[in-house]
C-alpha cells in the first residue's frame, strides 16, 4: 500500500459528523486567521515596495 494513497481508501464519514468546535472558539479562530492573513498581506506589500525601490535605485545607478 502506498503511503500517498492509503487514506483515500477510508470512507468519508468525517463529513457527516457534527462540528466539535464551539461557535465562540470558531469565531476566535476565524479572527486569528484573518489577522494572520492581514499580516502576510502587509508583508508581501512591503517586500514588493522594497523590490521596487531597489530596482529604481539600480536603474538610476546604471544611467
Amino acid at each position: 500500500m502506498s503511503l500517498l494513497t492509503h487514506d483515500l481508501e477510508r470512507p468519508f464519514d468525517w463529513a457527516e459528523r457534527p462540528a466539535r468546535i464551539s461557535k465562540a472558539r470558531r469565531a476566535q479562530l476565524k479572527r486569528i486567521a484573518l489577522r494572520a492573513l492581514a499580516v502576510l498581506s502587509m508583508g508581501s506589500v512591503l517586500a514588493a515596495l522594497i523590490a521596487l525601490k531597489t530596482a529604481i535605485y539600480v536603474w538610476h545607478l546604471r544611467a
